[in-house]
C-alpha cells in the first residue's frame, strides 16, 4: 500500500480523455462486479470510470477532478470493492476503508451505491452522519465494517466517543473535497488525517481544482495520478440554460406560471434560504402541486423521506438551499429552476448539474432580480457565456425609477439651511437669568 505522505517529489500526470466506448470487464474488475453492474444496466464505463478505476485498482493515490452527473461514485467503489473482497474481516470497531463526504444526503447516496455493487459480496459497510440517533451507528462500528461511509462531524464525534479504530484502515476517498471546504470541514479532514496510517492508499475527488485543494492534496496524497476530465463549461455544453428577469417578490407567482406552463414530470428548485423554501412549498402545495422542502433546520427523517418521494416519482417538485445541490442523484431530471442566483458562482455549476446528466439533455431556468446582478457577472465568468436575457410579457419586471442626482437628494434630506427670515432688531436672550 503506497504511502500517503506528502512529498516535495511527488508527481502528477494528467489524463486526456477516452473517446471510445469501454465495458467493465475490460477494466480488470472481477467478473461478480461486472456481472452486477450490467444488470443494473451499465453498459459501459464513463471517462472518469475508464481512467481511475484501473488507476486505483493499480494502488495509486489518484486526484479526479469529475463534475456531478458523471459516475464518479462507481470509480472509486468498485475498484474499492474488489480490493476488499478477499481480505479478512474487519476487527470490531475497525474499518478498511473510509469514504468521507460533505453531506448527509450525499453520504447516504454514496452508501446506497456501495450496498447496490456489493450484492451477493461478503463486505460489511454503512453511513455515520448527524441528525439522526448515534447508538445504532455505534453498534455497526461494535461489529467491524469493510466499508464506512461518513460525514466529518459525525465521524469526530464517534472517534471521540471511542467507537472507532483507525489503525487498520488501508484506503481514504475524499468525495466532493471542494464542498467540505466550502462548508468548513478543513480542520475536520486533517484531524482525521492525523489519526490514520500514514501506510493507506488515498483518493480525493471534486468538481473543481481550485488552490486550496491544490494546497489540500499536497498535504494528503504521495505522487498522485491526476485525472481531469472536464471542465465546468464542457460539463454543461449539453444543458439549455434560460435566463427570467422578473420581479423579486413576484418570483414564486413565475414558479408557479411556469409548472403550470409545462409538462415537466419533476423539478428541483434552488433557493438561497431555508425560509424561502419552505415558503414556496407551502405556495405550491395550496396550488394543489406535490411539493416538499429540503434544507439543514429540517429533520434527518423528513430530508430522506422528501429524497425518497423525489426518487420514486412521488413527489413532483423538490425545493431545496445548495444543501441539496450534491447528493440528489435522479436519472433523467427534465428541469432544475433557481429562484435566487447563489453567491458562490461554482454553486450555479452544482446546481443545474442535477439536470443533463449521462449525456442526456436538460433544462436550466434561472430567476433574476435586479438586485442580482453582481452574482450573474460572476457566473457568467465562470461559464465563460453571456446570458440572453428572455422576457415573459406578464411578469415583466416594472420599470426603475428615474435616477435623482445627488445633490438634489442631499438637498431635499437636509434642506436649506439658510435661515427663511432673518430677525428684525434685538432681542432678549432666553438664557439663565443674571445671578443676584
Amino acid at each position: 500500500m503506497p504511502s500517503s505522505q506528502s512529498s516535495s517529489t511527488s508527481s502528477s500526470i494528467s489524463s486526456p480523455p477516452i473517446s471510445s466506448p469501454i465495458s467493465f470487464g475490460e477494466l480488470g474488475l472481477c467478473i461478480e462486479l461486472v456481472t452486477t453492474v450490467t444488470e443494473k444496466g451499465y453498459a459501459s464505463a464513463s471517462p472518469i470510470q475508464q481512467h481511475a478505476i484501473p488507476t486505483v485498482l493499480n494502488g495509486r493515490d489518484v486526484i479526479a477532478i469529475a463534475q456531478t452527473g458523471t459516475g464518479k461514485t462507481a470509480s472509486f467503489s468498485l475498484p474499492i470493492l474488489q480490493l476488499l473482497a478477499n481480505t479478512s474481516p474487519a476487527k470490531p470497531n475497525c474499518i478498511k476503508a473510509l469514504i468521507v463526504a460533505p453531506t448527509r444526503e450525499l453520504a447516504a447516496q454514496v452508501a446506497k451505491n456501495v450496498e447496490s455493487y456489493s450484492e451477493g459480496m461478503n463486505i460489511r459497510s454503512t453511513a455515520v452522519f448527524g441528525g439522526v440517533r448515534i447508538e445504532p451507528q455505534k453498534f455497526e462500528l461494535a461489529q467491524g465494517l469493510d466499508i464506512l461511509i461518513a460525514t466529518p462531524g459525525r465521524l469526530v464525534d464517534l472517534y471521540k466517543q471511542g467507537d472507532i479504530n483507525f489503525e487498520h484502515i488501508e484506503m481514504l476517498v475524499l468525495d466532493e473535497a471542494d464542498r467540505m471546504l466550502d462548508l468548513g470541514f478543513v480542520e475536520h479532514i486533517h484531524f482525521i488525517q492525523s489519526l490514520l496510517p500514514k501506510q493507506r492508499q488515498t483518493l480525493l475527488f471534486s468538481a473543481t481544482f481550485s488552490k486550496e485543494i491544490k494546497a489540500l492534496a499536497a498535504t494528503m496524497l504521495n505522487k498522485p495520478v491526476t485525472i481531469e476530465l472536464a471542465t465546468a463549461h464542457d460539463h454543461i455544453e449539453n444543458i439549455t440554460q434560460i435566463l427570467h428577469p422578473v420581479d423579486k417578490e413576484r418570483k414564486h407567482e413565475l414558479v408557479i406560471h411556469l409548472l403550470k406552463s409545462n409538462d415537466w414530470s419533476q423539478v428541483l428548485v434552488f433557493t438561497r434560504t431555508k425560509r424561502g423554501a419552505d415558503e414556496l412549498r407551502n405556495e405550491l402545495e395550496a396550488m394543489g402541486i406535490a411539493a416538499e422542502s429540503i434544507h439543514a433546520n429540517r429533520t434527518q427523517h423528513a430530508r430522506t423521506q422528501a429524497l425518497d418521494g423525489f426518487r420514486d416519482g412521488s413527489l413532483k417538485v423538490l425545493i431545496g438551499t445548495d444543501l441539496a445541490a450534491r447528493g440528489i442523484d435522479i436519472q433523467q431530471l427534465p428541469c432544475v429552476i433557481n429562484v435566487d442566483l447563489p453567491f458562490v458562482p461554482e454553486d450555479y455549476i452544482h446546481r443545474i448539474g442535477r439536470t443533463g446528466r449521462a449525456s442526456s439533455k436538460g433544462l436550466a431556468i434561472s430567476l433574476y432580480s435586479d438586485d442580482e446582478t453582481k452574482q450573474l457577472r460572476s457566473i457568467e465568468r465562470l461559464t465563460g457565456r453571456q446570458f440572453k436575457k428572455t422576457f415573459i410579457s406578464e411578469f415583466t419586471p416594472k420599470p426603475k425609477p428615474p435616477a435623482v442626482k445627488k445633490d438634489k437628494i442631499e438637498e431635499n434630506l437636509y434642506g436649506n439651511f439658510e435661515a427663511f427670515d432673518k430677525p428684525s432688531g434685538k432681542k432678549k436672550s432666553k438664557g439663565r437669568k443674571k445671578r443676584r
